[in-house]
């Protein structure tokens, strides 16, 4: 493995007996929103990466990442770079929904299979070449209506960041509150280096929803939360599960306590039954994750990143049958083993991709949890 400090650069390949068919080896491009605004969400997918095998699909692999700095022009220079220059046979990234719906266009320009580590929406003309890997928000934001169900709570308010990662959210938000007897009865918007949304929240109380759905990720997450309580509201408080990370505890404080947000399983590996295939992959990941990273570091951020190696790796062993990674009909067939229907379970789903589905997932990919203490617990 090499490793470049600095150029956010490092390069994984291995150097084990091969077969004739992989004798190039994979090569894989990642970029990812390692610093910026997005940051926190995008170093346990680096953090992941670096955990990474050499070998995947029975043969060698190299992994080639490179920093988006959360920039969406810079996520789309990364992808051409990897397209024009390294001849990737697959995309991954990126890691956060704006910088991940950038490069939809290079993956379809160049005909290379696509895995976005965040929440996108594919349109139907861009879907020939790109997978989503994290669950589609209606299926998250699903759970928190679950859950109003069942507390027989009736309004919801909505304060989220004014970009495409609040857009997914708002508009599942109205879709599923509607179809499941919820009324939404406010929308505010901030960005994500806000300093005070004092304003939006007071618009929100002055409303009287019955609990808010912050639709936010990370760390940015926890300035309408705190701000939330500071100005008395005492109901339930959603959030997204791009907030599942223990830098969001840390930066809510106290005021943490009880916010409740859908994530995958893997949060709650130790409670699923043993029948569960999410199980064993989500422990084999958190013991390979933690081992590097200390113990309690293991997330479904990285669980995201994990889950598209196990892809990748499934998807180039079906490939190298028939065609030779470096080539365009390696690349055709490694999209067409990923949409095959064939099973994969991850940390965070079991994905089922088809030519129609590009998502993959139901509801075995989500629960709902709640921030007790300094982690995260299933919701009671």
């Amino acid at each position: 493995m090499k490793f470049k400090l600095g150029s956010a650069v490092f390069t994984l390949a291995a150097c084990l007996a091969i077969s004739p068919a992989a004798a190039e080896g994979l090569k894989v491009g990642i970029t990812g929103t390692f610093t910026g605004p997005n940051a926190t969400n995008g170093i346990p997918y680096r953090n992941a990466i670096e955990t990474f095998p050499d070998t995947i699909g029975g043969m060698p692999v190299e992994w080639i990442v490179l920093d988006d700095g959360t920039d969406p022009t810079t996520a789309t220079k990364n992808a051409r770079k990897f397209v024009d220059e390294d001849k990737v046979d697959v995309l991954l990234g990126s890691t956060s929904s704006v910088t991940s719906a950038a490069i939809v266009d290079v993956a379809n320009e160049a005909q290379t299979p696509m895995i976005a580590l965040a929440p996108i929406r594919i349109p139907d003309d861009k879907r020939a070449w790109v997978f989503n890997l994290a669950q589609p928000v209606p299926i998250m934001v699903s759970a928190i209506i679950e859950d109003m169900n069942k507390k027989d709570l009736k309004t919801i308010a909505f304060i989220g960041y004014a970009d495409g990662w609040g857009d997914l959210n708002w508009t599942a938000l109205e879709q599923v509150a509607a179809d499941n007897g919820i009324e939404v009865i406010g929308g505010e918007r901030f960005n994500r280096t806000d300093t005070s949304v004092t304003a939006q929240v007071l618009k929100t109380i002055a409303a009287a929803p019955d609990a808010v759905f912050i639709g936010a990720s990370g760390t940015a997450a926890a300035l309408p939360h705190v701000t939330l309580r500071d100005q008395g509201f005492e109901g339930p408080i959603y959030h997204t599960h791009g907030t599942v990370t223990k830098k969001f505890i840390e930066a809510a404080g106290p005021a943490a306590e009880g916010a409740l947000m859908p994530t995958g399983p893997m949060v709650a590996a130790n409670d699923l039954p043993d029948a569960n295939p999410i199980k064993a992959v989500s422990l084999d990941f958190i013991s390979t994750y933690e081992g590097k990273w200390g113990e309690g570091s293991a997330n479904p951020l990285g669980g995201y990143a994990w889950d598209a190696m196990l892809l990748v790796g499934a998807a180039a062993k079906v490939a190298a049958e028939t065609a030779e990674p470096g080539t365009p009909e390696f690349r055709t067939a490694m999209r067409d083993a990923l949409q095959s229907g064939a099973e994969v379970a991850g940390t965070n789903a079991i994905y089922t991709f088809t030519e129609t589905d590009h998502y993959g997932v139901d509801e075995r990919a989500r629960v709902l949890v709640e921030v007790k203490g300094d982690g995260f617990r299933l919701a009671e």
